[in-house]
């Protein structure tokens, strides 16, 4: 068997079993029926189970299917729309846990392998390669998602929730979304962010994350322009849009900006971002430094906290 055969096979075997098909039932009429279904995977020892929001949001009941067909009833312990995420609990045994990589080690070109469910068929995979890191999406529900990963692995209904893995089986992203007309872009929240979101709803139920209202993508900057203005950075934040109303909007950074720091601390990564906004603290004006065509300037923007 060829060697890239010999890889992907050997991946798939040692995530596969953390796989599991989730199906989703809602009242209709008076009756509990079937109301869609996704995938998802085991990502802890104790039964904690990562899928998408947009797959159990709404469900009365959610059922989980190990890939040796034990059928479970799941629990939500939480969920975060931002970043299209949940939650859920199984008390079962006989499962694997899926082990959890490093998206900051992803590179653009590298092999990435998806599993899921989709149209119902447990276990499907398929491939593809890293497209672009550190993008900001904007999600079905219209939120933005940020750290996501950009691949070709063709992902299809019922894919949502399942894992993207790399070729050493470490899961490094939670397959989200498709855009529709768009020829083989698939999409996956970063898994550093996804466990950020699980260590607080594992937690407090739910997720703190303040709100700015930039669609970002992370960016390359000049070795000229980091040595002219003394930057610490080897990348920044490139601002592709804003949104209206705002916080962003009401600040003095416009599109194009490229964003080098924020609350005092330099930005190389969306990730990096996302942690400052995951504090409680910073509620209040904060100092973001942006390059602008040959200038460095300095702004206050106010994060809000967004309506749950």
């Amino acid at each position: 068997m060829d060697a890239f055969s010999q890889t992907i096979i050997s991946a798939v075997n040692i995530a596969k079993n953390a796989v599991v098909k989730i199906d989703v039932f809602k009242t209709v009429q008076g009756k509990l029926r079937p109301a869609g279904s996704g995938s998802g995977f085991i990502f802890s020892s104790d039964g904690f189970v990562f899928t998408n929001h947009h797959v159990v949001q709404g469900a009365e009941k959610i059922m989980v299917s190990l890939l040796n067909e034990n059928e479970i009833e799941a629990i939500v312990i939480g969920q975060d729309p931002d970043t299209d995420l949940a939650i859920l609990k199984i008390y079962s045994d006989g499962y694997s846990v899926a082990a959890l990589g490093d998206a900051q080690q992803l590179q653009i070109g590298q092999l990435v392998i998806a599993i899921g469910n989709p149209y119902g068929y447990q276990h499907t995979v398929t491939t593809g390669v890293v497209g672009a890191l550190g993008r900001t999406l904007r999600s079905q529900s219209g939120m933005l998602v940020d750290n996501v990963i950009q691949s070709d692995a063709a992902l299809n209904p019922g894919n949502s929730g399942g894992p993207l893995i790399n070729t050493d089986g470490e899961v490094v992203g939670v397959n989200t979304a498709i855009i529709t007309g768009a020829q083989g872009l698939s999409f996956s929240v970063d898994i550093n962010t996804a466990k950020e979101v699980a260590r607080q709803i594992i937690k407090n139920g739910k997720v703190f994350k303040a709100y700015l209202g930039f669609m970002l993508q992370e960016v390359n900057i000049t070795p000229k322009v980091l040595r002219h203005f003394h930057l610490p950075n080897q990348k920044g934040l490139f601002v592709v849009s804003i949104e209206p109303n705002s916080p962003a909007a009401l600040s003095q950074v416009k599109e194009g900006d490229i964003i080098t720091s924020f609350n005092g601390k330099p930005m190389n990564s969306l990730q990096e971002l996302f942690k400052e906004l995951t504090k409680k603290d910073i509620l209040s004006m904060v100092d973001i430094s942006v390059v602008r065509h040959t200038e460095l300037l300095n702004f206050g923007i106010f994060p809000v906290q967004k309506a749950a």
